[in-house]
């Protein structure tokens, strides 16, 4: 499904592409295969559209490993990297690298938004305890964060940048995937990756987790060690995909119950599953993005929340009438 999924992001478009071609090209780039394609058409499949997909993809998969996570560490159905601000802190930390050079040109853009992530996440922990740790604390302050970081990045992009690079980064907020090349996949592809091998190698200790901090450390799992690394590879995640296409709202929230629904709550089966959804509802919300508006490419974000807003209400929806 995922290989059919990229096959298709990279054939559709405002110029149609057939598959055949799709494969062939592939086929030329790793394997040196010789087969006889239009130059342009090769390009466009090669260095726009696969190269997008793969992002994609890789973007779907971390966020969504991203909510499983959160959902399972905070025991909150509606924890996920936008609605907790994480999205929002990494957005702020690489608008500073890129617009007022924080670092003093030390740190790269995804290395800001990593600081960026834990500085917020930081915060919305500090708030939550300080208003009771309850299940609706943590979201209220997550929505708290949120908003203190996406003004603090409208005022850096108001305050320091051009005309120019303020519509770029404003769109880009938004969630944009036009920008993305094999350099970028190459960064994106191995976090995604490393994210899926850490989440699947604490797979146990999130099925703990899912009774509470003291049922898991009465099963012998390190609480605090865990704790700490999924929080840090759930940061770096979002961190790395923010850093790339933006901010990017609903997969995290709505994709991991979606999987759920399929594969059931153990963790060993829910983390390649939903790393697996989320890949392809982005690279279809991708897809839709490019050609939903002749001429025209919309900011993925518009897409995800479009329908990731009434597939979270359905989801609610069923989930109260099985209660």
């Amino acid at each position: 499904m995922l290989i059919a999924a990229l096959g298709v992001g990279a054939a559709v478009g405002e110029t149609a592409i057939p598959l055949a071609t799709v494969a062939k090209t592939v086929a030329n780039r790793l394997w040196q295969a010789g087969h006889a394609l239009d130059p342009i058409d090769e390009g466009i499949v090669w260095n726009y559209r696969l190269s997008r997909a793969v992002v994609a993809a890789c973007c779907g998969s971390a966020l969504a490993l991203s909510g499983v996570v959160l959902q399972s560490l905070l025991r909150n159905a509606l924890a996920d990297p936008y609605i907790l601000g994480i999205s929002a802190g990494a957005s702020t930390g690489a608008v500073g690298v890129a617009i007022l050079g924080f670092g003093g040109g030390m740190l790269t853009l995804p290395a800001g938004a990593f600081l960026g992530a834990l500085v917020a996440f930081g915060l919305v922990s500090v708030l939550a305890v300080r208003a009771g740790r309850g299940t609706s604390a943590i979201i209220l302050a997550g929505v708290a964060g949120s908003q203190l970081f996406n003004a603090l990045t409208s005022f850096i992009v108001t305050k320091a940048a051009n005309a120019e690079q303020a519509r770029g980064i404003m769109f880009w907020l938004l969630g944009n995937l036009s920008g993305a090349r094999w350099p970028d996949v190459w960064l994106a592809l191995p976090v995604a990756l490393a994210g899926l091998l850490v989440c699947l190698w604490h797979a146990r200790a999130l099925d703990a987790f899912t009774f509470g901090t003291e049922s898991a450390a009465s099963l012998g799992i390190p609480v605090r060690r865990v704790y700490v690394v999924l929080i840090a590879i759930s940061a770096l995640m979002t961190a790395v995909m923010v850093s790339i296409v933006g901010s990017i709202g609903f997969v995290g929230l709505v994709i991991p119950h979606a999987a759920r629904m399929v594969v059931g709550v153990r963790h060993g089966l829910l983390l390649p599953a939903s790393a697996l959804i989320g890949a392809i509802f982005m690279i279809a919300a991708d897809i839709l993005s490019r050609i939903i508006i002749t001429g025209q490419v919309l900011p993925i974000g518009v897409i995800t929340a479009l329908f990731g807003a009434p597939a979270f209400a359905l989801i609610l929806s069923q989930r109260r009438s099985a209660l």
